[in-house]
């Protein structure tokens, strides 16, 4: 019987396949090169957009953040214009009773008696003068409650001012504001009409 050697044919078929498995490794790593350098490449560019969102966001917060500083510095603007209108729309409403007020004040002064300092701290009003005799300040405390802007003269202090006379005294007092109400108005104006009516029918 005839003799067939084999081992050449093996050996070159181990050698292929072990060709073939190398190839097949060598593909595999290949492409999972290819996949993981793709997958860093997508996630690198996931971070530059995400980056770039950010950017945009962080402009936009920064132009918000300057609107909101503007509008609360126009808010602050407004806020002082309204006060500014609304101190003059008081001025303007008490002017005339501020002519009032003095108005009356030099009228209730009587002779004898010189005012030196006058101040108001809200409806309290602080008087200082000397006048000729303590019946000078007398007159005048009674003129003032008798006022229909003044009420409640208080005499706070009175001293002998020799130099200024041999009665004269040097006095300190304070007297509060007080604006006649409508009733009073209405019902001075009644009175009136009498002494009008009996002027009439007595022409």
């Amino acid at each position: 019987m005839a003799k067939i050697n084999l081992l050449p044919w093996r050996e070159a078929y181990r050698k292929e396949k072990k060709e073939q498995f190398l190839a097949v490794i060598g593909g595999v790593f290949l492409l999972s090169g290819l996949i993981a350098y793709l997958w860093i490449v997508s996630v690198e560019s996931s971070i530059e957009n995400q980056q770039a969102r950010n950017q945009m966001l962080e402009v936009e917060i920064s132009n918000l953040e300057k609107q909101v500083k503007e509008i609360a510095d126009l808010k602050k603007v407004r806020d002082d214009l309204l006060a500014r209108i609304k101190i003059i729309q008081d001025l303007q409403g008490t002017r005339p009773l501020i002519v009032r007020y003095f108005d009356d004040f030099a009228r209730s002064i009587p002779e004898g008696v010189f005012v030196s300092m006058v101040s108001r701290q809200g409806t309290t009003v602080s008087i200082e003068g000397v006048a000729e005799s303590y019946n000078r300040v007398a007159t005048f405390m009674r003129n003032l409650d008798s006022s229909d802007w003044f009420a409640g003269a208080n005499l706070t202090s009175v001293i002998a001012a020799p130099g200024e006379g041999e009665q004269a005294q040097s006095f300190r007092m304070t007297v509060s504001t007080s604006a006649p109400t409508e009733t009073d108005t209405s019902q001075k104006n009644e009175n009136t009409k009498p002494s009008s009516a009996k002027k009439a029918g007595g022409k």
